[in-house]
């Protein structure tokens, strides 16, 4: 029989419907071709897209080949950097200036690797790439969140096949993460402890919808998952902001990315998906509000969410709100344990 389940942190229900019961071969996805005769995010072509801001780069002068992770301004930014925010009423509505900052992270100069080919070091010196952004981007007051976050495949709305993630800094806490705080800082109120690290308990008590255990992270599928195969990697030992991890930290990291990312490529076959690193915003002063973020360090909990896309949004979700996943998390977890790779 289906079942609803209820998210306690992103504050939804969701349709597990089991009598359909697909498995991964129900949802392989053949590869689209992307013609492309010159990628700009290959070696030789740095003279196709702006100038760097950061490069992992042994020797040699900026904006030349023989870099490891390069990272660029985005060439088509949602938000620009210049200019002022300019919050204000029309009406009923509310509207501001599109400031911000939008960046790309080339994670590799080869252009038939992906991120699940990467070897620990090579994702180490990407997470080093992110860390850097975010610790640069949070010093411009005008930010009050950042997300990084990866598209591979086009329907996952990747649009270049060259390995690379994205960050984008905006003026305001968005949604999705609004909703995340205000539970997590609810509960320690209530309780003096993290949400993250009661689920992350229960869950390796539990043991159903764990797939990999490592010393210090854990991979597993939602209790109450949107979406076949959707994962999460968290830290276990509390953590509110990935910005501060040391070098050693990122890479244990990488290698429990590589171990998710590799399990979910040999089960699903590479299929498309969605990559979004959740950690704490910027601490930015509020007017009005000097205690905002006092209890921040101690009730969020940083984390990563991987999507793949493997089922449509349709009629039904877009008009309730619920989602409708047909391979149970305690299935995908099961096979993404099993995984040869």
């Amino acid at each position: 029989m289906s079942e609803l389940r209820w998210d306690p942190l992103k504050q939804h229900w969701v349709i597990i419907a089991t009598d359909r019961g697909r498995r991964p071969r129900d949802f392989l996805v053949e590869p689209e071709p992307t013609e492309m005769t010159s990628c700009p995010f290959c070696y030789g072509n740095e003279d196709k897209t702006p100038r760097e801001i950061y490069a992992a780069r042994p020797a040699g002068p900026p904006n030349s080949p023989g870099w490891k992770v390069r990272v660029i301004p985005n060439k088509y930014p949602a938000l620009r950097i210049e200019g002022e925010l300019n919050s204000r009423g029309y009406g009923l509505y509310d509207v501001m200036n599109g400031i911000g900052a939008h960046e790309i992270i080339i994670e590799t100069p080869d252009h038939n690797r992906g991120l699940a080919e990467l070897t620990p070091a090579e994702i180490t010196e990407v997470l080093k790439a992110w860390r850097a952004r975010f610790l640069d981007l949070r010093n411009d007051t005008r930010f009050r969140y950042m997300v990084l976050f990866k598209n591979h495949g086009l329907r996952a709305g990747a649009t270049l096949s060259h390995s690379h993630s994205q960050l984008i800094a905006v003026p305001l806490i968005p949604p999705v993460a609004a909703t995340e705080l205000r539970i997590c800082r609810e509960h320690f109120e209530s309780k003096e402890r993290c949400i993250f690290c009661d689920l992350i308990d229960f869950e390796l008590q539990s043991g159903e919808r764990v797939v990999r255990e490592f010393a210090n992270h854990v991979v597993m599928t939602p209790y109450a998952s949107c979406f076949p195969f959707e994962l999460r990697l968290y830290p276990k030992r509390h953590g509110h902001d990935f910005a501060l991890l040391s070098d050693g930290e990122l890479g244990e990291l990488a290698v429990a990315m590589k171990d998710m990312l590799g399990r979910l490529k040999g089960v699903l076959k590479d299929p498309p998906y969605n990559f979004i690193l959740h950690t704490a915003p910027p601490r930015q002063p509020r007017l009005g509000k000097p205690d905002y973020w006092s209890s921040l360090e101690y009730d969020y909990h940083w984390h990563i969410e991987l999507v793949p896309r493997l089922t449509q949004i349709a009629g039904f979700e877009w008009g309730t709100g619920f989602h409708i996943n047909p391979t149970s998390p305690e299935d995908a977890a099961a096979f993404l344990r099993e995984a040869e790779f």
